[in-house]
């Protein structure tokens, strides 16, 4: 059942955010989870984050994420922490990319800061 009601999401959600998804899940990324902030915020409609183990990996998920949507046409209007790579941002207007080391991603803790919002809960992409 909760299988099913994830999959119903995903096929919901805006299909650049599925290509952005898409795209983190095959370079790996974990923890992947869309946050609709439609009813809790005004600068954005959508919050998708994802982590990496390392800033390597980090970089790796960012970079498909760019391509896969550069593909369709869309490129991010800014891009944040892409040296570093512990916490790197991609702003695409309606929504914003989010790939964390997972150190990071506790301490800034975004889903506890937008509690509000829906969570929608990728499946693996196994799944």
């Amino acid at each position: 059942m909760v299988r099913t009601e994830k999959l119903r999401a995903r096929q919901r959600l805006p299909s650049q955010i599925d290509a952005a998804v898409r795209a983190a899940e095959g370079k790996k990324a974990t923890d992947l989870v869309v946050l609709d902030l439609r009813k809790a915020a005004g600068f954005t409609d959508y919050f998708v984050i994802g982590s990496g183990a390392n800033p390597r990996q980090i970089r790796a998920i960012a970079d498909a994420v760019m391509e896969a949507l550069a593909e369709a046409g869309v490129k991010p209007a800014h891009v944040e922490g892409y040296q570093r790579a512990e916490w790197i941002l991609l702003d695409y207007f309606d929504f914003i990319v989010h790939v964390f080391v997972q150190e990071t991603r506790a301490f800034y803790g975004l889903e506890r800061l937008w509690g509000s919002a829906e969570r929608i809960e990728m499946p693996p992409a196994t799944a």
